[in-house]
């Protein structure tokens, strides 16, 4: 049940006419959240008394306009009332429709959610990633097995999510779906788009996330190391399915492309410099942003192996790719064949290029930054802090055995 109820007159001074008067309004205000009503009346500022929330004076104007705010509290007042009278819990909003006479349904969260996601799969490849949008359609799932679970419902009033709501569905998704902590606020934060969305529209009149924040742990991600890198890359796999990702993730190594972009890429992409060596131009799928990475010698083979494979000829790629579903799980296989301890994905690769085949020699960070395709130098400073642990920890070694 609702236990604070205001109603306030103002003047909204910073919007003055070409008279100096300014336009009068009524705020609402149920358990701190507010809605706003405008009387259609300007006023002078300088007859204006608020802390007695009335016009001064007895001129025609002032008792109109006095007259007028006592019949507006006394109407707002009475749909108090019966509200309460139903004993079903009501928002500044709900006062305000009833008082304009309005019967509109407000905006249900979920099917908010359905609209924006709607308008986003029309701008895949265009705006969006295809993963960008798939990670909004979960979210969007995540939310509705929230309100069922909590709520007993299918939706509810995008007006009445608050910090309850947003701090219950970040518990929903470690406790209930089992996320862990950095997945969970990715999911947060894709919802907080949909929120700060409903505020530019005043579908709500106050952001619920003004005092929540996001707050991501730091993770440290692996990499393969120079040993392990060149054991992976001659150990002899007789499956072809194997090889076949085995050398897929061997080229991104050295290349740092991500797994969607070389999927993406094309003979086409394939091109000389000046001094006839071959460098990759293309553009990345995530950030947008230009790629242009000479091909080093390891890369370059690996290309040659596939030279006369038929999808290679027909033109489609420049390596036979299968899915990253298929080629994760195929990566565990292949850790086990090379005794290699650490989680293979198709996206280790790209760090082991950014720290183990780059960084580790001496390539300068402003160069793998753009290599990378990273928007931001900070991005890439992760890896730096990478190895500056790494080379903190061969000291440590080393500064043991000299001890010895």
């Amino acid at each position: 049940m609702n236990t604070t109820f205001t109603t306030l007159f103002y003047l909204k001074g910073e919007r003055r006419d070409k008279n100096g008067k300014a336009g009068l309004y009524l705020r609402i205000t149920v358990d701190g959240k507010r809605s706003t009503i405008s009387l259609h009346r300007k006023i002078d500022p300088e007859k204006w008394d608020s802390r007695l929330n009335k016009l001064l004076g007895k001129s025609p104007e002032a008792e109109e306009i006095n007259s007028l705010m006592t019949n507006i509290r006394h109407k707002i007042n009475q749909i108090q009332n019966r509200l309460i009278d139903k004993g079903e819990p009501f928002s500044a909003e709900d006062i305000k429709i009833l008082y304009l006479g309005k019967k509109e349904k407000p905006k249900m969260l979920v099917e908010v959610f359905d609209a924006h996601n709607i308008q986003m799969e029309k701008l895949i490849d265009i705006e969006f990633a295809l993963g960008t949008f798939k990670r909004y359609h979960t979210t969007r799932n995540h939310i509705q097995e929230f309100i069922e679970k909590e709520y007993l419902k299918d939706d509810i009033p995008i007006r009445d999510v608050n910090l309850k709501f947003i701090k219950g569905f970040e518990y929903f998704l470690k406790e209930t779906k089992g996320c862990n902590h950095n997945s969970s606020l990715k999911y947060v934060n894709n919802f907080k788009k949909i929120i700060r969305m409903a505020v530019g529209n005043e579908w709500i009149t106050k952001d619920p996330f003004y005092n929540y924040k996001i707050k991501f742990k730091t993770v440290e991600r692996e990499f393969l190391s120079k040993e392990e890198l060149k054991t992976l890359a001659e150990r002899e796999i007789k499956w072809e399915r194997l090889s076949v990702v085995r050398d897929m993730f061997v080229f991104c190594c050295y290349t740092g492309l991500a797994y969607v972009d070389i999927q993406k890429l094309t003979p086409d992409n394939i091109v000389r410099d000046i001094d006839g060596n071959l460098s990759i131009l293309a553009k990345r799928t995530k950030t947008k942003t230009k790629l242009v990475i000479p091909l080093l010698a390891p890369a370059v083979a690996v290309l040659n192996n596939y030279a006369d494979h038929p999808k290679v000829l027909n033109g489609d790629c420049v390596l036979p790719v299968l899915s990253n579903q298929k080629s994760n799980a195929y990566l565990k296989e292949i850790a086990l064949i090379c005794g290699i301890q650490k989680n293979l994905t198709t996206h280790l690769a790209r760090h082991t290029f950014a720290t183990t085949v780059t960084l580790t020699n001496g390539v300068p960070l402003e160069t793998v930054g753009k290599l990378l395709g990273h928007k931001n130098l900070r991005t890439t400073q992760h890896y730096a802090k990478i190895i500056d642990r790494k080379v903190s920890e061969d000291m440590k070694i080393l500064s043991l055995k000299l001890a010895k």
